[in-house]
């Protein structure tokens, strides 16, 4: 592991990181999109300090987030923020940080977060979400396909186009900083 950033200065970027994944998850639940974004700052810290710093800011974000709406039934979804942490994490550092395998991690997620994510949503939210999203899932369950898979495919869908895009504003981010804020030679 890297030894350029002081434990300090990994917590005080570890406490930035939740704080704007919780940030991004209101806004992006008060708006209602089919997507989240509550994961950016995960995958940050994930690329940057590896997978189980990554996977400490995304269980602290679902924790906070439930403990702050007055609502546990987030915390549970704390595997799949855990998750991603730990995959991102792993990933960059066994593979070179460009933007084909920024990509490819964001696939590999997107599909990950909604197979560990449904089982959940199911037992808590009978298998919607309260967003736009919930039309197809209603669509798909009254013409006659499983409650897994009428709840799954849209969340795919989502989470594609969530993790890919998160990915991509990271890469973005990390590629814009300075040399001496990269931490690892994949970087």
């Amino acid at each position: 592991m890297d030894k350029s950033f002081s434990p300090t200065t990994r917590m005080v970027f570890c406490g930035l990181a939740v704080a704007l994944n919780i940030v991004l998850g209101i806004v992006t639940a008060a708006l209602k999109f089919p997507f989240y974004l509550d994961v950016m700052g995960t995958i940050f810290i994930a690329i940057l300090f590896g997978p189980w710093y990554g996977a400490a800011v995304g269980g602290a974000t679902n924790l906070l987030t439930s403990v702050f709406s007055g609502s546990l039934s987030g915390i549970p979804f704390m595997l799949v923020s855990i998750a991603i942490g730990i995959i991102v994490g792993f990933a960059f550092r066994k593979i070179n940080f460009t933007f084909l395998n920024t990509i490819l991690v964001g696939i590999l997620i997107g599909i990950v977060a909604p197979l560990i994510g449904t089982p959940i949503g199911i037992a808590i939210y009978g298998g919607l979400t309260g967003t736009v999203s919930d039309i197809a899932v209603m669509f798909l369950k009254q013409s006659g396909t499983s409650i897994f898979t009428a709840s799954f495919l849209p969340k795919l869908f989502n989470n594609l186009l969530d993790k890919i895009g998160s990915m991509i504003l990271v890469y973005l981010l990390i590629s814009a900083l300075p040399k001496n804020f990269k931490p690892h030679k994949n970087i």
